[in-house]
This record gives C-alpha cells, sequence and structure tokens, in this order.
C-alpha cells in the first residue's frame, strides 16, 4: 500500500542531500545557457532512471535478513553523512555548450549529464537505502523522483537566486544531520529487533 509518510521522508531526505549537489550545479549552469524546459526535461528524464535503478537495487536488499539489512542501512547513512561533510565544493562538472541548440540535442546533453554524474551516486545509494528500509518502492520512488525534480528545477529556474539567501554550507550541514538521524533510527532496529 502506499504511503504518503514514507514519500514524504524520502522527498526531504533526498531533496536535502540533492540540493549541495554537483549536479544541481551543473543544472544551473545549463540552464543559464539553454531554454530552461528543454534542459529540465533531459534532467527529469535522467533521474526517473536514476532512482529506477535505486529502486530495483533497493527492492533485492528487502530479500535479506530484516537485521542485517537495518545495519548496512545504519552503516551507509553513517558513510553519506560523512561524505556530504568532508566533500570539497570544488568538485563541479565541465559543462561545454552543444553546437545545436535544439530541444533533442539540449534535452539530451541535459539527460546524458546527470545520468552519468548521478550514476551510483549519494543519492542513489540513498534511495536504495530506502526502498530497503520501507520496503514502499512506489512511495519511495516517488518521493525520490519528485524531490530530484524539484532541486533540478531550483537549479535551472532559480538556482542563483537560492544560493543568495542560502548558504551551501548550512544546507550540506542540515542533509548529513538528517542523514545521521536516518542512520540511528536503523541502527536502533536492527540491535532492538
Amino acid at each position: 500500500m502506499f504511503s504518503f509518510t514514507v514519500a514524504a521522508i524520502v522527498f526531504g531526505v533526498v531533496f536535502l542531500a540533492e540540493l549541495p549537489d554537483k549536479t544541481a550545479l551543473a543544472s544551473l549552469v545549463l540552464g543559464t545557457r539553454y531554454r530552461a524546459s528543454y534542459v529540465f526535461c533531459g534532467v527529469a528524464a535522467a533521474f526517473v532512471v536514476h532512482v529506477a535503478l535505486a529502486i530495483a537495487a533497493g527492492s533485492v536488499l528487502t530479500l535479506l535478513p530484516h537485521r542485517l539489512v537495518e545495519v548496512v542501512v545504519g552503516l551507509l547513512f553513517l558513510a553519506g553523512a560523512a561524505v556530504l561533510l568532508l566533500k570539497k565544493d570544488d568538485d563541479e562538472e565541465d559543462i561545454r555548450e552543444p553546437a545545436d541548440r535544439s530541444f533533442w540535442h539540449v534535452a539530451g546533453s541535459g539527460f546524458m549529464l546527470i545520468l552519468v554524474a548521478e550514476f551510483g551516486d549519494l543519492t542513489q545509494i540513498m534511495t536504495a537505502n530506502l526502498a530497503a528500509r520501507y520496503n514502499d518502492p512506489l512511495a519511495v520512488g516517488l518521493g525520490a523522483v519528485l524531490a530530484l525534480w524539484a532541486v533540478a528545477a531550483i537549479g535551472v529556474f532559480g538556482g542563483r537566486l537560492l544560493m543568495r539567501w542560502v548558504p551551501l554550507g548550512l544546507i550540506t550541514k542540515i542533509a548529513a544531520a538528517v542523514m545521521v538521524v536516518m542512520a540511528g533510527f536503523s541502527l536502533y532496529e536492527a540491535i532492538a529487533g
């Protein structure tokens, strides 16, 4: 059964984790160079593929013993929090301007950039963890896709304004704190049984 609570939790966690990510910055740069709607279509399609792969991986994890999954999920959340807190901000993607500005070329460029940059990324791993934790692939998938689309929309349509008001460091710390809390819940459930 679909859970709106799970979808909301996943949305919040993935949104906060993705906001300071390099792909949000790449979306911003592409959105400033080309028609924003074209860029968003390509980026949005890439995130659907990204989440589908994560949900499939997380669904496989549900076949393992519950305690083992909770320990693995908790440790991966802690690792994700560490990555967020320890990563350097100077790892932006190199974006080359495509020669053709048609819908298919711009959307295709956005699609390929995000698909490659996000493969095995923190939010993909987190989405797989959340799919394993909640065993509700539809709610996790919808929450993750909507969060990723929201970040892409912010990056493509209004990222420069957000960065003026909310420091990137603060966003990163909030996302890491949420991940530590999620790790605590998972590890507690593994211990308590």
